[in-house]
């Protein structure tokens, strides 16, 4: 009896430090007090792949996806508000997900402005 309470607790504690620890990988940070709209559409929607800098997160390595790295794009505007608006899958990038449904032109843009300013933190 003592040795299956003994095992039951062993195993509780396992769990709850294999879920303790996904929940300290998998936090996504807060956008800083007073940020813009776009810098926080960009921390509750791109964040958790591209990461803060921009550079890719630990989300996305943990789950075997590589998002582009944000600050070395040379890409025009328009081919980067392609790709937030219709994701990754017409041009053959299917990790990239499609937010046009979502967000509005307007907030597309913002979002590309964001995304153009974060080659200039590095």
């Amino acid at each position: 009896m003592r040795r299956g309470f003994v095992g039951l607790a062993i195993a509780v504690l396992a769990i709850g430090a294999f879920t303790g620890g996904l929940a300290w990988l998998l936090e996504t940070p807060k956008p800083p007090p007073g940020a813009g709209r776009a810098e926080r559409l960009y921390y509750g929607l791109c964040v958790s792949c591209h990461g803060v800098d921009g550079r890719g997160s630990r989300h996305a390595t943990l789950f075997l996806i590589r998002p582009g790295d944000l600050t070395k794009t040379t890409a025009p505007d328009q081919y980067v508000l392609d790709i937030i608006k219709h994701g990754g899958a017409p041009i053959g990038r299917p990790g990239m997900p499609a937010f046009g449904s979502a967000l509005s032109d307007e907030d597309i843009k913002l979002l590309v402005e964001h995304v153009r300013t974060l080659s200039s933190k590095r």
